[in-house]
């Protein structure tokens, strides 16, 4: 008996941590999939089946959902990938105001979401706003930045780039500084010069970085939904909307177990795209 008791003395310290995760994660998770299958109010629910999977699927803006979700994840996480390496090798460089500059690139992350989406839609106003009204100073007519189907939906990603960004840079110079300085040595007696010891060293070694960059911003793009939602709603027309969005519209109308149904085909699609990439990334990782 004291045998047994040893061997699972130490898994007792993990029941709490167990506990609060299964009521947190594990047990919602299980509802929501019931309920996707209902039809229900906060009183009463009523089983329907698939019902609600096949009426979001015949929803006419959910192909336009999934397109635009797939852009705009895309896009953000390209851009945080790429400006954040480049911010990351410039923060962790001998400049004198590294410290201030990386509050600076910092600060954003820590404003909230739905302040920074009103902000930038008053800012992005086509008339009254203050990025046309910079551009009229110097002779450039701007664009209706949120009003324009062409651009509507860049505009909006532009600004979580603009946000996420502190977030990408902080974790590439983690990344960078963790590379041991053996290899800038050897690189200096062999004659390299800055592009090689960004190229050869740098970026191969800081793959590490890219990947969890990688993931977070993709998973970030494709649930996001408070910045689209305080900037556009989804508008115009269905340009800028994302199966967020469009998921919360059936909230908005009452239909609580079509959009149950809407979330727990996000998670799945979250699932069947982040966890092949996921792996693929962790597969090519390089080992310090």
């Amino acid at each position: 008996m004291n045998s047994i008791f040893k061997r699972t003395y130490s898994y007792w310290f993990l029941l709490p941590a167990a506990i609060i995760y299964f009521i947190i994660f594990i047990l919602p998770t299980i509802m929501s999939f019931f309920f996707s299958m209902t039809r229900w109010t906060l009183s009463d629910w009523e089983f329907i089946g698939f019902e609600n999977f096949i009426t979001f699927f015949q929803e006419q803006s959910l192909s336009i959902g999934f397109k635009n979700t797939l852009i705009y994840a895309v896009v953000t996480c390209t851009l945080k990938v790429a400006l954040g390496l480049l911010l990351g090798v410039l923060l962790t460089s001998k400049i004198r105001t590294k410290s201030y500059l990386r509050s600076v690139i910092f600060f954003p992350t820590l404003v909230s979401t739905i302040a920074v989406g009103i902000a930038f839609s008053m800012m992005m106003h086509p008339t009254q706003g203050v990025i046309n009204t910079a551009l009229a100073a110097i002779g450039i007519d701007g664009p209706d930045w949120l009003g324009d189907t062409r651009i509507a939906l860049l505009s909006v990603a532009m600004v979580d780039v603009w946000k996420g960004l502190g977030f990408a840079t902080v974790i590439y110079i983690a990344g960078i500084l963790s590379i041991p300085a053996e290899y800038y040595e050897a690189l200096q007696i062999d004659g390299g010069n800055s592009w090689h010891k960004f190229w050869n060293i740098i970026v191969p070694l800081s793959r590490p970085a890219t990947n969890s960059v990688i993931i977070l911003a993709f998973i970030g793009g494709l649930r996001s939904f408070d910045l689209v939602w305080a900037m556009t709603k989804g508008g115009p027309g269905f340009t800028t909307d994302l199966i967020a969005s469009i998921i919360y519209k059936q909230y908005q109308g009452g239909f609580y177990g079509l959009a149950t149904a809407g979330n727990v085909i996000l998670f799945l699609v979250v699932t069947a795209l982040a966890f092949p990439l996921y792996t693929y990334l962790n597969r090519k990782e390089v080992d310090l």
